[in-house]
């Protein structure tokens, strides 16, 4: 079969990695993969080939995000996750994790790290890898998703997401590193792409400190060696510059979350060559707002307003010291699923270049998955997964927010969301926002 042959044409491409702007773009591309990037009149444009003029529109690569949580109970799609935590089974939460996952792809996030769960029933490694597998054998439209699976403590911050309450069936917690390295390869066996654990306290769990550890050492070396031994990758939520040590130590692959630091862990993560997630939309007073809607009690909201300002200030000192940041937002209950670049806005408010920010969302987020070989820049042989933008983001970043102005949201060389007049295409079956809350 002949290779489809489709051309781009813009009016301004922001490659993903850095450098400057091209006008007046073109892009060749040939079935999934780009095969020439140049201004019009330096590349070739084959006869036949299908042409979308895109002349009104910024080009740049699809967006990622590296740390989200799809199989929460969303404030977009449940009123309350307290009770969406003993009534909702897993495999209806599945189906609301596929949806969530289509919620971002049609505001052009075309890859996602999902950092999975647990529930009432167990860990959610099964179903949110089944979602993954659908969307690759092209059952569903979505985004390419890679899955985690748990690998924590009893007790720990993974441990209390569930109220304390909850009956644990199953193999979901494990305590000496021998039991976790069972846990993580639990896991690996069933399919996921990162192993998950946390070195410390976090902050939007049942009475429980930031600063709480949540592992030694040698179960952390346990886990992350587990990890690497099947040639996957590890990521571990730290809240403290101890944590962030411990991290290092083990030889993580991604730190999640900007909480606290210091200079020493700064230093450390910086010539260990590690990528920071700053998931900071979870902390903003929206957020905090949401879970104050959602039923979350309220010295939870305290205390998530209390580390707010420390959050904002990591991200200033980590960006400012040359951390190497991946975009991440940790959206599950809030803020709402597809709203992922109001973490951008966040940044650019707290001094990052606009520009900065899209490379953390495109290049650094594709490096943080080992997919910088495939994803993250507009290059040839690069996978075409590639957005147009009614609006300048160089300029005005909050445009990547905005839902009618995600005009094309391509994929794998193939067009999904096409908001431009007289195409409409999407992916999504109801309306946005017309959906049923079904425990409201």
């Amino acid at each position: 079969m002949a290779a489809k042959t489709t051309i781009l044409k813009g009016r301004a491409l922001i490659d993903g990695t850095g450098g400057p702007v091209l006008g007046n773009p073109v892009i060749l591309i040939e079935d999934e993969r780009i095969r020439a990037v140049g201004r019009a009149g330096s590349v070739e444009e084959p006869r036949g080939a299908e042409v979308l003029d895109l002349s009104d529109y910024t080009l740049l690569p699809g967006l990622s995000d590296c740390h989200i949580h799809l199989a929460m109970f969303n404030c977009l799609t449940f009123h309350n996750y307290r009770v969406a935590q003993w009534e909702v089974t897993p495999e209806l939460q599945q189906m609301y994790a596929l949806f969530h996952a289509q919620m971002c792809f049609e505001m052009g996030f075309t890859t996602l790290r999902d950092l999975s769960l647990n529930s009432s029933r167990g860990l959610l490694t099964e179903e949110m890898c089944a979602v993954r597998d659908a969307i690759n054998a092209k059952l569903f439209a979505g985004p390419r998703l890679l899955v985690a699976g748990w690998a924590h403590i009893t007790g720990s911050h993974l441990d209390l997401i569930l109220p304390r309450a909850v009956l644990r069936p199953g193999f979901q917690t494990a305590d000496g590193p021998y039991e976790l390295r069972k846990l993580a390869r639990t896991n690996l066996r069933i399919g996921c792409d990162i192993i998950k654990t946390c070195a410390s306290g976090g902050g939007g769990t049942d009475k429980e400190e930031p600063d709480v550890r949540n592992m030694t050492q040698e179960e952390l070396d346990a886990i992350v060696d587990e990890a690497h031994a099947f040639h996957k990758t590890s990521a571990v939520h730290c809240f403290t510059p101890d944590a962030q040590r411990m991290a290092v130590k083990a030889g993580a692959d991604t730190i999640e979350h900007m909480v606290f630091t210091d200079d020493d862990a700064i230093r450390r993560i910086i010539d260990a060559g590690i990528t920071v997630t700053p998931t900071l939309s979870h902390r903003t007073d929206h957020a905090i707002e949401v879970r104050r809607e959602m039923g979350t009690a309220e010295f939870i909201l305290r205390k998530m307003k209390t580390i707010q300002p420390s959050c904002y200030e990591t991200f200033q000192r980590m960006a400012e010291a040359g951390v190497r940041i991946a975009m991440g937002t940790d959206m599950g209950y809030d803020p709402e699923m597809g709203m992922g670049a109001g973490e951008l806005e966040i940044w650019v408010g707290l001094g990052m270049s606009p520009m900065d920010a899209i490379v953390a969302t495109t290049r650094n987020a594709a490096e943080a998955m080992k997919l910088e070989k495939e994803i993250g820049t507009i290059e040839r042989g690069k996978i075409a997964d590639i957005l147009a933008i009614d609006g300048d983001p160089l300029q005005d970043i909050r445009v990547l927010k905005e839902r009618e102005r995600i005009k094309m949201v391509m994929k794998d060389g193939h067009v999904y969301v096409d908001r431009r007049a007289g195409h409409e295409k999407q992916v999504m079956a109801p309306e946005f926002n017309t959906w049923r809350i079904v425990d409201k």
